[in-house]
């Protein structure tokens, strides 16, 4: 089953590269596939449109990676690869779950990277201003103060971060993807 995993590009430091292939070794954790909920959900789109589809979903959930782990680079990253069906299962039932949300169940070492998606550095200050608005209306929730500034500031930032395209990687390029 190919997935589409959100990550940040440190985490792209603990593949191997031969001659043949990129390989990374997958702990459980939420991705994105093609998946029955997606088709769907999006009923007139062809496979490749299925594939964009969880492939943006897995560079939004990249974002919250992004803004967990302090010092990373400001960069959408989505690393496409192929397991087993048995090593993914269903994403939990949360009512706010993408369609073509998964959940990879078990460990997959040294699998085959596909390729690797990845912002431009020049995004990087889009990716700050996301994660900047969104603290601050964090903030102004738990204070009760939430407003229309606050809201329109994070709905303006994700809008120019979304009109962003991802860049392509081959598995061979992982050590030339620049970074912010």
């Amino acid at each position: 089953m190919r997935i589409y995993v959100p990550a940040t590009l440190d985490e792209l430091d603990s593949a191997t590269t031969t001659a043949d292939a990129a390989r990374w070794t997958l702990a459980p954790r939420p991705a994105h596939a093609v998946t029955k909920e997606l088709e769907a959900a999006l009923p007139d789109e062809d496979e490749e449109g299925l594939e964009y589809a969880a492939a943006i979903e897995a560079a939004s959930d990249s974002l919250a990676l992004v803004a967990a782990r302090p010092g990373v680079p400001l960069q959408r990253v989505v690393v496409t690869v192929e397991v087993p069906d048995a090593a993914v299962g269903p994403a939990g039932a949360d009512d706010d779950v993408a369609p073509s949300a998964v959940q990879v169940v078990r460990d997959v070492p040294e699998v085959a990277i596909v390729c690797v998606h990845v912002d431009e550095p020049e995004a990087a200050a889009d990716v700050a201003d996301v994660l900047a608005a969104a603290d601050e209306e964090n903030d102004a929730e738990e204070t009760g103060a939430v407003g229309a500034e606050s809201e329109s500031a994070l709905d303006a930032a994700l809008q120019r971060i979304t009109d962003r395209d991802l860049l392509w990687y081959d598995w061979s390029e992982l050590g030339d993807i620049p970074r912010a």
